[in-house]
């Protein structure tokens, strides 16, 4: 036990992703786009949790009499433009929305990047409810060391549906029912969108998760995936009303994902997801576990969640 507790702990707060930047940096540079508008609601404030950049993307013939598809996706600094970025990767998000817009593909859709907020990334994405699913032992280890002393995805959710939700719709043309209110993310984005998504199943239609982080940590292990798969057999968002996405890549980080994924899947059908309907799950072959391999794919789950139908 004590060995497997060592291993979940380095649980860095990068887990994944490592879009560490702190939440909300003054001197922070608006991303730079070449389609669209890109709008700052700077150092958005909140009862619930820290206040954060949020950059929220319009599409080229943006109008505010047309009602819109928000798609609200996580590490918001990440998505827009490699200039900006740790890394300089980004997913260029605006480049594939704009795309199948543009081809009638999708309805028009605006973007809401939601910046995490550096070293509480971890403790804003681990789902809250999969702490009840651990041993005790190893949850208030986790807790006290990987979660930065508490757990705050719930908090980070009651921000989402509470605060910044009725913002943008107070804000732009958006289209307010569920069925167009989409959520997206990678690594653990792609936990809490998931997470989210059952949480609030009347807030949100449909969730994508880009390499998803069901291992929650660096190390295969059982405790915390299985912590994740009987939360899902609980309460998964209703798939007469939802859709799902899942997908990984087969290096880097990802190369850990297939087996926890696989199980994942299972969950989903028995459920009652139905693969091509309302759920799709795909293994990219070859790519890794970085913004540029998931801004390859994203017209994938974009179309999948976004597609006209």
């Amino acid at each position: 036990m004590r060995r497997l507790l060592t291993l979940l702990l380095t649980t860095c707060l990068l887990a994944g992703n490592a879009a560490s930047t702190s939440a909300a940096p003054d001197a922070a540079p608006l991303p730079s786009v070449a389609v669209g508008r890109l709008e700052r609601l700077a150092s958005f404030p909140s009862r619930h949790v820290d206040a954060r950049h949020v950059d929220v993307w319009l599409p080229r013939d943006y109008r505010p009499g047309v009602p819109h598809a928000v798609l609200y996706m996580h590490d918001g600094q990440m998505l827009f433009d490699a200039g900006t970025t740790w890394n300089r990767q980004a997913w260029r998000v605006q480049d594939a929305v704009q795309r199948l817009i543009d081809a009638g593909r999708i309805p028009p859709t605006l973007v809401v990047g939601v910046w995490n907020n550096g070293k509480y990334r971890h403790s804003e994405y681990f789902p809250e409810r999969f702490l009840g699913h651990m041993p005790a032992p190893l949850r208030q280890r986790f807790v006290k060391e990987a979660l930065q002393g508490q757990p705050r995805s719930d908090a980070y959710l009651r921000f989402l549906v509470e605060e910044l939700k009725p913002a943008i719709d107070a804000r732009y043309a958006t289209r307010r029912d569920a069925a167009h209110t989409l959520l997206m993310g990678a690594s653990m984005g792609g936990l809490i969108s998931v997470y989210a998504m059952s949480e609030y199943p009347a807030v949100f239609g449909g969730a994508a998760g880009l390499s998803t982080h069901w291992v929650g940590t660096f190390k295969a292990n059982a405790a915390i995936p299985l912590a994740g798969f009987n939360y899902l057999r609980e309460r998964l968002a209703d798939p007469a009303t939802h859709r799902l996405y899942q997908d990984h890549g087969t290096t880097e980080l990802d190369a850990l994902y297939a087996p926890y994924q696989l199980i994942v899947n299972d969950l989903a059908r028995e459920a009652g997801y139905v693969d091509g309907a309302n759920f799709e799950t795909r293994v990219f072959t070859g790519t890794g576990h970085n913004e540029t391999a998931w801004a390859e794919r994203l017209e994938v789950p974009l179309l999948f969640l976004l597609g006209r139908r």
